[in-house]
C-alpha cells in the first residue's frame, strides 16, 4: 500500500509520541544549594548524568564556591564543609562546563524546576543564558505526585526507599544517579500519560549586574567601622545583593 507524505509524517509525530512515554537519552540533573530561594541563595555543588539508550554512560560533578560561609544545617544535611568549598571553583568555571556537558539534551531531576531555576539564574547572571531560553525536562516527581498519590511523602529518599532503590542522598551526583533509576522504575510500572512526555521549563529571571566599585567601598567601609566580619566574599555580590546587605549592617548597627 503506497503511503503519502502525510501519511508518513503522522506516524512519525505518532512515533515519537510513544517513544517520549519513556525517554531514553537525557541527562539528569542535581544541585546542592546554600538554601532554597535562588534569589538569595547560592550552587555549592552539580552532578549531572549522562543517558543513552537507558544506560548512564558519563557524569559531571563540581564543588562550586558560593561566596559565602555556610550554615550549619546545610553542611549536616549535605555533609559538605566550608573547608571543602574553600578551594573550589567558581561559578564562572563550573557553570560553562556544565552547560556544555548538557549540551541539548532533555533534563530529568526530581523536583527538576528547583535545580533549573538556580542553574538557569546563575547562567544568565554570567550571559551563558538568554532571558529568555527555557529547556523541556521530566520531573520525576510529578510522575511520583501523578501515579502514587497516597504515599505519605514522595521526596527522592522516601521514593528510594520505596521503590528498594539504593541511594546516598543529598549529594548531587549520587541524587542524579538515584533519579535516573526511579525515573526507570516509574516508567517501568506505569509507561503511560502527558506526565511522562518532556515539558518546557519555565522559569523567568533578569540578569544581575555585578556590585558596583562604590556599594564595594561602602560595605567594606561599614565592616571596618562596625568591626564586622562577613560571612560573604564582597566580591562576588550583585547590586541587589550589595544594596540588601548594606541595608541590613545600617538597620543594625547604624551608619556610624
Amino acid at each position: 500500500m503506497e503511503i503519502n507524505e502525510n501519511g508518513r509524517e503522522e506516524w512519525r509525530s505518532c512515533s515519537s509520541f510513544l517513544d517520549r512515554k519513556m525517554e531514553s537519552n537525557y541527562t539528569a540533573i542535581d544541585i546542592e544549594t546554600t538554601g532554597l530561594n535562588p534569589k538569595t541563595e547560592k550552587i555549592i555543588e552539580v552532578g549531572a548524568v549522562r543517558v543513552r539508550e537507558g544506560k548512564i554512560v558519563d557524569r559531571y560533578e563540581r564543588l562550586v564556591c558560593p561566596g559565602r560561609k555556610l550554615e550549619e544545617r546545610i553542611t549536616s544535611l549535605t555533609g559538605i564543609s566550608d573547608e571543602m568549598l574553600k578551594n573550589a571553583p567558581p561559578p564562572e568555571e563550573v557553570l560553562p562546563e556544565l552547560l556544555a556537558f548538557i549540551g541539548e539534551d532533555i533534563l530529568l531531576g526530581h523536583h527538576l524546576i528547583f535545580d533549573y531555576s538556580f542553574i538557569k539564574r546563575a547562567a544568565v547572571n554570567l550571559s551563558l543564558l538568554d532571558e529568555k531560553s527555557n529547556g523541556m525536562g521530566i520531573d520525576t516527581l510529578k510522575i511520583a505526585r501523578h501515579f502514587l498519590k497516597d504515599l505519605e511523602s514522595r521526596s527522592l529518599e522516601s521514593l528510594c526507599r520505596y521503590f528498594k532503590i539504593s541511594h546516598k542522598a543529598h549529594r548531587a551526583i549520587n541524587d542524579a544517579e538515584a533519579t535516573v533509576l526511579l525515573y526507570q522504575k516509574l516508567s517501568g510500572e506505569f509507561r503511560e500519560g502527558s506526565v511522562f512526555e518532556p515539558q518546557p521549563l519555565i522559569y523567568r529571571v533578569k540578569r544581575e549586574t555585578p556590585a558596583t566599585k562604590a556599594q564595594k567601598e561602602r560595605l567594606y567601609k561599614l565592616t571596618e567601622k562596625h568591626k564586622i566580619l562577613l560571612d560573604y566574599d564582597i566580591n562576588t555580590l550583585t547590586k541587589n545583593e550589595a544594596s540588601r546587605l548594606a541595608d541590613k549592617i545600617i538597620l543594625k548597627y547604624g551608619k556610624g
